[in-house]
């Protein structure tokens, strides 16, 4: 399904001012194969540890869009391109990382939306550490589970009820 994230700021304005509909801080670069996805959010609060990220991942994903808040930190990768491929083989729609990822050329390839804040080399640690399933606040909005996610180059955007 086509949309653009322009366009749903437009006819949703009223949405916007009573903080139904947000739009997150410009922070995120696109790393998947599809620079256009959406779905209902999976949110997932871990700290420079991926084990829960592959534990979700390797759910049915049902066009769902993983929401990974990993504090910001650029010190290592929470996603990488096993990831990637395990995203597109489930079903996930997209992975949205508050964080970085790695293996780039292979994340290109995921036939999966991928946005992150940067790229960085090293794998994260694993010590089986995280929340899922709770309402995070990353790029300077929150999110909570079960909220509609629409990503394009243009930006990412939280919606309260499905828009499209």
């Amino acid at each position: 399904m086509k949309f653009a994230t322009t366009d749903i700021c437009d006819a949703h304005e009223d949405l916007i001012v009573k903080g139904e509909l947000r739009v997150a801080t410009p922070i995120f670069k696109s790393y998947g194969a599809l620079t256009q996805f959406h779905g209902s959010a999976v949110t997932l609060k871990v700290f420079e540890d991926n084990t829960w990220v592959r534990t979700l991942l390797d759910e049915p994903g049902q066009g769902r869009v993983l929401v990974i808040d990993g504090g910001g930190s650029l010190r290592c990768a929470l996603v990488g391109g096993n990831l990637g491929v395990l995203a597109e083989k489930n079903g996930w729609a997209g992975i949205w990382v508050n964080g970085c990822v790695r293996d780039t050329a292979e994340l290109v390839q995921s036939k999966v939306g991928i946005a992150a804040i940067a790229i960085h080399p090293q794998k994260s640690v694993k010590r089986n550490v995280g929340e899922r399933d709770l309402v995070i606040s990353m790029a300077g909005i929150a999110v909570k589970p079960g909220d509609m996610i629409y990503a394009d180059q243009d930006g990412i955007l939280v919606s309260d009820k499905p828009l499209i």
